[in-house]
């Protein structure tokens, strides 16, 4: 099953001209945005830029803006993420036409699993297991519609860094040991917390036959984990925590749970993007906190709180590029294309994929 992309490139009027500076792009979007505030709604991923944030009517992570644009009554949804998040908006709303406004905006983590790959998997574990035994899946939501629909087939769910606590007990309760995709971090991280210790966890690794395990390696875990990061928060590393505490040891140091295990071990605490910006904004004046997150979010973080120091983990540049190609020209293009009701780079994910995704969903938010 795959997703269906509808774009109208034979439509080169909607394409911003090479010569509209970029001044003039800001000015005609956002007269455009105003004209057309009845029929879209406008969503900006944290990670987003400031000049693409500044039009988003919410802001806010994938599974909220999800949810903000499945309640809202308006035609269409422009969706400033990547592929994945707006395939999910797709999966939960009914009767609205969701638009990415560049098609290239992906995801390298959601690219580290597909379909086959996970068939071939679930097939293995399967096999290597006693008669008798359950494998529960568990993806986490930054995956392809078609992983989503898997777990919904399967009896599993999905889960957010905020509840993937809550949906692991679930699954670990269901049956008797958990399969976990794709990002081996989040999963690693969250079962450690929850006491499952590191000798009771494998690691699947697509890119080896049999993933790298043996039939006698998968009897004895209790978690197989798929070879899956996120490359922005790969740039973290413990030796960068350790710096800041050396230099500055009243610096609080908070980081993502898609950071490597050993970043979170060393980091004074660790959760999704909704527990790091409540932790700043709680924190008291004159607080010093390095994150460990997306640059963008740390930068507004930063501007959000002038009575604190804010500043990133990384002495380097830690961002996400594919949520760079979402550009306020190809919001411009995006916007002329729904004027004329032509609208381009629509994300339609097919009606059996969508049930069983909506399955794994609705799981997923029964016991968040």
């Amino acid at each position: 099953m795959l997703d269906l992309f509808e774009n109208v490139t034979e439509n080169l009027p909607l394409i911003p001209e090479e010569s509209l500076s970029d001044e003039d792009v800001l000015k005609e979007a956002l007269a455009l945005k105003e004209e057309l505030s009845d029929r879209m709604l406008i969503l900006g991923h944290h990670y987003q830029q400031d000049d693409v944030i500044s039009f988003a009517d919410i802001t806010g992570d994938s599974l909220k803006l999800a949810q903000v644009a499945s309640s809202v009554d308006k035609p269409y949804i422009v969706f400033c993420g990547v592929h994945f998040m707006a395939e999910t908006t797709d999966i939960l709303t009914t009767n609205k036409k969701v638009i990415l406004p560049d098609l290239r905006a992906g995801c390298s983590m959601a690219d580290m699993a597909n379909r086959a790959e996970v068939d071939t998997a679930w097939k293995f574990l399967n096999d290597s297991i006693p008669n008798g035994e359950k494998i529960v899946p568990v993806t986490y939501i930054n995956c392809t519609a078609a992983l989503k629909s898997f777990v919904g087939e399967n009896d599993g769910s999905i889960c957010t860094s905020s509840n993937a606590e809550a949906v692991i007990k679930w699954a670990l309760d269901k049956g008797d040991k958990l399969m976990f995709f794709p990002d081996q971090h989040l999963g690693r991280n969250t079962c450690f917390k929850m006491g499952i210790p590191l000798d009771e966890m494998v690691t699947y690794d697509p890119n080896k036959v049999n993933g790298g395990l043996t039939k006698e390696k998968i009897q004895r875990a209790k978690v197989i984990l798929w070879y899956g990061y996120c490359s922005v928060h790969q740039g973290f590393t413990a030796g960068q925590v350790r710096k800041i505490k050396k230099d500055s040891p009243e610096t609080r140091v908070i980081v993502h749970p898609e950071c490597s295990f050993e970043v979170v071990q060393a980091a004074d605490e660790a959760g999704s993007t909704a527990y790091i910006i409540n932790r700043v904004n709680e924190m008291p004046a004159g607080s010093k906190i390095a994150i460990g997150t997306e640059i963008n979010l740390v930068n507004r973080l930063a501007q959000e709180n002038p009575d604190k120091t804010v500043i990133s983990l990384s002495p380097y540049q830690c961002l996400c590029t594919t949520m760079y190609r979402v550009r306020p020209r190809w919001l411009l293009a995006s916007f002329r294309a729904i004027k004329q009701n032509r609208p381009i780079n629509i994300i339609q994910v097919d009606p059996q994929t969508t049930q069983y995704a909506r399955k794994a969903l609705e799981t997923m938010l029964s016991l968040s």
